[in-house]
């Protein structure tokens, strides 16, 4: 029998790595951490008087748009990086700043009509959990918006047929991903934490070509051409 050193646990493995992953944020330009989500805010409600929580705000220029279109007067982000919180500050009513994976939100359940999770959960060590703990923040009936990039895409299938899977600093190969979604598994980890699917689908609308053969395989290959993944919920 071997006698030495333990092998490390899972747990000290994981969170090694995500100390690693945030590292590698470092070498993100600002154009990363910018660009409202036009799509999003449109999809909310007229009103919400509650307000909208973010996570992973950016320099809050959604919020920004939520807030300048009469969607809400109360709008609060949450962000890992100081810098770009700063800039959501300007913006927003109220930004907290930490690793929402390990900090404990100061904020009340049923306290919010909407929250948003924009190219944020594919970063996350245990975005179930993170999921876990935010849906009690959402009124019950209240929508969740969320994206991620899609790994069952053709042009991925093609990467990985090839044997290639090469990291990048964008996209689905971005090199900070700490997990990977189709639009069916996207849509059962938000199942699992307490919201009805209300829709699935893609950020960029399909082509008119694409739009033809989507009928005519009933949807069965849409999740081939989408890109990034657009979810809507309602929390139960």
């Amino acid at each position: 029998m071997f006698i030495g050193k333990p092998e490390k646990n899972v747990s000290d493995v994981i969170s090694g790595s995500a100390h690693l992953n945030a590292m590698s944020y470092a070498t993100k330009d600002d154009a990363y951490f910018t660009g409202a989500r036009q799509d999003f805010v449109t999809r909310l409600p007229d009103e919400c008087p509650l307000g909208i929580l973010e996570i992973g705000c950016g320099d809050g220029t959604t919020g920004a748009l939520a807030l300048r279109s009469g969607k809400c007067q109360r709008y609060v982000g949450v962000e890992l990086f100081p810098t770009a919180a700063d800039k959501a500050r300007e913006h927003l009513s109220e930004v907290l700043v930490g690793d929402v994976e390990e900090m404990t939100l100061p904020l009340e359940p049923d306290s919010f009509d909407a929250v948003i999770l924009s190219e944020v959960l594919e970063h996350l060590v245990k975005p179930w959990d993170v999921l876990a703990r935010i849906a009690p923040l959402v009124r019950p009936g209240g929508m969740v918006l969320a994206s991620s990039p899609n790994v069952s895409h053709w042009r991925v299938i093609r990467e990985l047929l090839a044997g290639r899977f090469e990291l990048t600093d964008r996209g689905v190969f971005d090199r900070t991903h700490m997990r990977w979604f189709t639009p069916t598994s996207f849509g059962e980890m938000f199942d699992r934490a307490g919201f009805d699917v209300v829709d699935i689908g893609p950020v960029t609308p399909f082509s008119a070509k694409t739009r033809l053969l989507s009928r005519l395989s009933g949807g069965r290959l849409d999740h081939l051409f989408m890109t990034q993944i657009s979810f809507e919920g309602r929390r139960r």
